[in-house]
């Protein structure tokens, strides 16, 4: 299977006299759960940024199905990418679990119809039918995690970007979100997880990028 997202000696820096980011270069395919790992301020996050678009390489480049990142709009990298950010309430802005999921369709202009079928069963798979009339602010850590993800999803994304999803979640709620994140990739959705959970990710990643210091020092460690 050709790589969905591939990185070509990217370097990226936030000042000039020091990367971020070093001459990074790999290949992540759909269909499989790649998780990004190594200690806080390696350059995890800042390289997520950069396959989304948020941020811009000063050198190498960036490709997503086979276009150059640099030339796709932010909103063409989210159709296809979908990014979780390290806290949720980051990206939860509706006052209702049921208006979070609905939002992305209808500012598409999606029927009525598909819009209720499509919430339906995105609120079975992710655990959340319970929960669709709560207040989005009263949820738990490990429900707004469902939801931040289940929303991401209803942009119908080819691959997810999650950037600490367990973090302040329990043993029940890490295992939860593992069974919905398996059943993503048997669905055909490929994933890059960012994490310092390493039970996690012996439970969901085939492959591992470790980084130090802007570098990859090490791959399927």
């Amino acid at each position: 299977m050709l790589a969905f997202i591939k990185l070509e000696n990217v370097t990226f820096s936030y000042f000039k006299d020091k990367n971020a980011v070093k001459n990074i270069s790999f290949q992540l395919k759909k269909n499989e759960v790649a998780a990004l790992i190594g200690p806080n301020g390696s350059g995890k996050t800042t390289l997520g940024k950069l396959i989304i678009g948020m941020l811009k390489p000063n050198d190498g480049k960036i490709f997503i199905d086979g276009i150059d990142n640099n030339k796709m709009t932010l909103g063409q990298i989210g159709s296809r990418i979908g990014y979780l950010f390290q806290n949720p309430d980051c990206q939860i802005f509706t006052t209702t679990v049921i208006d979070e999921l609905a939002f992305i369709l209808k500012f598409k202009g999606a029927p009525e119809e598909e819009i209720k079928k499509n919430i339906s069963e995105t609120l079975e798979l992710f655990d959340l039918a319970d929960l669709q009339n709560s207040y989005t602010f009263n949820l738990s850590q490990g429900e707004k995690q469902r939801l931040a993800i289940a929303a991401i999803m209803m942009g119908d994304p080819q691959y997810l970007i999650l950037d600490e999803p367990t973090s302040g979640l329990d043993m029940e709620r890490k295992a939860k979100l593992v069974n919905i994140l398996q059943n993503l990739v048997q669905s055909g959705i490929g994933m890059m997880v960012i994490s310092h959970d390493r039970a996690f990710i012996d439970l969901i990643a085939a492959k591992k990028i470790k980084m130090l210091e802007g570098e990859i020092i090490e791959e399927n460690c």
